[in-house]
């Protein structure tokens, strides 16, 4: 399984302006490549048989792949000298990701859909630098790292590697209040995720929300913690001092780091609130929760709350967590797990003000969401209940039984 640990560096001065010319001349290589595609792009976009009577058909040239422009690297390493202080592969690392950006644009993926038009990086965007191989996997000697033609780079091993890894990449990214080091790991000791089916026993439902983070099946609820409706005042207040500052000036300067710094730290607070959350939830056992349309969410009237909350990190935390635990995640059709009772499956319409279930039918009372949770626990172990679920033909007797089982 492939692992990912974050470890912050502490580079000498020297270090530090070395890597800072890096991604400075990798970002000018980015924009030269991303520039070296749309020129091709709008010359040869357009059909012989579909051009205009009069037009000026330019001489058609190949098409800039990976391979062609990592060739004519040595070419720019002979115009420009300065590239040669920059590691071959990091080089090359560098236009695949111009690759990477650009077939997202042109090519669709699986589901058809299409990313935007990639943009050229300005002075500073350019924030990561990789490492594709790591050749030797006894870089890492004590608090130092050997990186190459950096040198032995200081390290905060706050947690120490597993046995038997093996060293796949190491990523160096540039953040506003240091540097950073990711290391992908192959580690062969992770277990694999069992064949047992899942069952009522070994599988808990969790219902995401606003008003709470969620709720288990078992009724159990975490409340949302809300850190950027938390630090929301202080980042208006220092957005107002930015906004006064002169462009250009270094109070400016100092003013977008002192914003960048408080958007940071409350990224750091939801991932570490993620991160706990999800240890907790493993340790029940298998997860299910609903397929939402995050990105859809995201867009609608409540898209400071749920951006806030941060639903779509959480789940791709948990997901890996649940992996490397050899545990699994079960994502479940959302549709009705509102509405639908519990007990015996009927539909018990609700709107959005509606927080408490109460069903007609068997008499259930209980909170909307934990009702939710319970209808997510059942649709991921396929309980009898969900294919009963509107059918008032059904025998009450048959119906009861179903829901008692």
């Amino acid at each position: 399984m492939r692992l990912s640990y974050q470890y912050r560096l502490r580079p000498t001065a020297q270090q530090q302006a070395q890597m800072e010319q890096w991604l400075e001349l990798l970002r000018r290589q980015y924009n030269y490549r991303l520039a070296e595609r749309f020129n091709w792009w709008e010359q040869n976009r357009c059909d012989v048989n579909a051009c205009p009577l009069i037009c000026h058909l330019p001489e058609l040239k190949d098409n800039p792949s990976c391979y062609s422009q990592q060739s004519d690297l040595p070419n720019s390493k002979a115009l420009f000298p300065e590239y040669k202080q920059v590691y071959a592969q990091v080089l090359q690392d560098c236009v695949k990701r111009v690759e990477k950006a650009y077939d997202r644009w042109i090519k669709a993926d699986s589901a058809g859909k299409r990313s935007g038009k990639p943009r050229f990086k300005g002075k500073g965007r350019y924030r990561s630098f990789t490492f594709p191989q790591i050749r030797n996997q006894n870089c890492i000697t004590g608090k130092f790292i050997k990186l190459p033609k950096i040198g032995n780079v200081k390290l905060i091993l706050h947690r120490p590697l597993p046995d038997g890894f093996k060293l796949k990449t190491a990523t160096i990214t540039r953040k506003i209040d240091g540097w950073y080091l990711s290391l992908s790991l192959d580690d062969a000791s992770v277990p694999t995720i069992t064949p047992d089916a899942p069952t009522l026993d070994n599988t808990i439902g969790i219902d995401i929300g606003l008003k709470s983070f969620l709720v288990t099946s078992a009724g159990e609820s975490v409340e949302a913690p809300q850190y950027y409706r938390k630090a929301e005042k202080r980042l208006k207040r220092l957005q107002r001092q930015l906004s006064r500052k002169q462009k250009g000036s270094k109070r400016r300067a100092k003013a977008v780091k002192r914003v960048a710094k408080a958007h940071l730290k409350v990224a750091n607070q939801r991932k570490d609130f993620h991160h706990k959350t999800a240890n907790q939830l493993i340790t029940q056992g298998n997860v299910a929760h609903e397929d939402l349309n995050i990105k859809g969410l995201a867009k609608s009237r409540l898209a400071k709350s749920v951006n806030d909350a941060g639903w779509g990190q959480f789940l791709q935390i948990l997901s890996f967590k649940a992996a490397k635990a050899g545990l699994m995640t079960i994502p479940v059709n959302p549709n009705g797990t509102t509405q639908q009772c519990s007990n015996c499956g009927e539909t018990v319409p609700k709107t959005i003000a509606d927080r408490w279930h109460s069903c007609p039918h068997c008499g259930l009372e209980l909170d909307r969401d934990h009702n939710a949770a319970r209808n997510i626990q059942q649709r991921a172990v396929g309980h009898p209940v969900q294919a009963l679920g509107g059918d008032r033909d059904t025998e009450p007797e048959k119906r009861e039984a179903y829901a008692v089982s």
